[in-house]
């Protein structure tokens, strides 16, 4: 009776491997080519931790982007000068099928990285139209915290 249920058993995982559908694949296509893009805008967030750059076209949509973290940084060595070289190095290698030559450049943040980000962009071939620091300020800041009471 224990070999019947064994065999029984067996028959039933045979029946329910066979039901299995293997679906195919869906084929990749060609890889979209990219529209020409001569002008530009590079974004430089440059903050205590990190630093990320994007390059844009001029309508404000994204070509490439890098940052400290994608490049293999870590801890305090992603807000460094070098890292931020490193960075716009590989956000131009991205961008560059798509012929950006020209962008004009906007600043955000206090950190390390931010001359060394703007030295890269020029040092990778791109031309420099403008240069703008959009770092928010404070008009009035915060509302500050009560008196204590002693």
């Amino acid at each position: 009776m224990a070999e019947e249920l064994k065999q029984n058993a067996v028959a039933e995982a045979g029946e329910k491997s066979e039901k299995k559908v293997v679906k195919p694949k869906p084929k990749k296509g060609k890889k979209k080519s990219r529209a020409q893009v001569p002008t530009g805008k590079a974004f430089i967030q440059a903050t205590y931790n990190n630093t990320i750059v994007t390059l844009t076209d001029m309508n404000g949509n994204v070509i490439s982007w890098s940052s400290a973290g994608v490049n293999g940084f870590k801890g305090p060595k992603k807000a460094t000068p070098y890292a931020a070289s490193m960075i716009v190095k590989d956000a131009v290698e991205k961008a560059s099928d798509t012929g950006l030559k020209e962008v004009s450049v906007f600043i955000t943040g206090v950190g390390q990285g931010r001359e060394g980000a703007l030295r890269a962009l020029n040092a990778n071939g791109l031309n420099i139209l403008a240069i703008k620091d959009v770092t928010p300020i404070p008009h009035n800041g915060c509302r500050p915290p009560r008196p204590r009471r002693v």
